[in-house]
């Protein structure tokens, strides 16, 4: 029954992800167990649990009186969770050149030529969720459970947060993918110093235009803010 009960709780877990990035659920307005547990055709008790997980990983909130919500970053989170990502990921992209990078990460190699190509051929959505994959196979291509720990509830945190098309800039998105050739083509070198440098330079720029969205947001009093 235990393993039965915790493959439940696990199954609410990645559920409740898939519906937040999906857009199954309006992220401002506060979570409802009843209807999060018809939406995903189980009991109230694995998503209620599932949800306190959610919580200690930083993804939900609870607000006092207000109820639980998916949490909304501000521009200083932004700016603070891009300064931990340059260091792990650079650290990351380091092992990763020192192993030569891997099968699975080489396999992004094509499809980033093929979007350089055809900048127009890929909607924003799907080339940023590809690039999020990218960068998570870096971590995998490092080969350190240690480091892959400390990256994945932060992962969680900024995919929920950031992965809407509200959030994104179109020419920010596609600059990025000529940047992801560029640090795999260095891992793959095995230039851990250059992929260092590149995936840094590349955060970079990612916290640079994400701040610049959140602050106009907070002055128009849109989400974030």
């Amino acid at each position: 029954m235990a393993v039965i009960h915790q493959l439940e709780r696990d199954r609410a877990y990645r559920g409740l992800l898939d519906l937040f990035l999906g857009g199954g659920v309006d992220l401002e307005a506060p979570l409802s167990e009843r209807k999060l547990a018809d939406s995903l055709d189980m009991g109230r008790t694995p998503v209620r649990e599932a949800l306190r997980d959610l919580a200690r990983n930083g993804v939900v909130e609870a607000r006092p009186a207000r109820g639980t919500f998916v949490r909304q970053l501000s521009s200083h989170d932004i700016r603070e969770i891009y300064e931990v990502r340059q260091s792990l990921e650079g650290l990351a992209a380091r092992l990763a050149a020192a192993k030569g990078g891997s099968s699975a990460l080489a396999a992004y190699g094509p499809r980033f030529k093929e979007m350089i190509a055809r900048p127009d051929g890929f909607d924003l959505a799907e080339t940023y969720e590809f690039g999020a994959a990218f960068h998570l196979e870096v971590f995998r291509a490092a080969g350190n459970t240690y480091l892959l720990g400390l990256y994945e509830p932060m992962r969680l945190q900024f995919s929920v947060a950031l992965g809407l098309p509200r959030y994104y800039d179109p020419d920010w998105v596609r600059q990025s993918v000529s940047e992801h050739l560029e640090i795999l083509q260095a891992i793959e070198s095995g230039d851990g110093d250059q992929a260092a440098v590149l995936i840094s330079d590349h955060l970079g720029h990612g916290m640079s235009v994400r701040a610049r969205i959140f602050d106009r947001l907070a002055e128009t009093g849109g989400p974030g803010s």
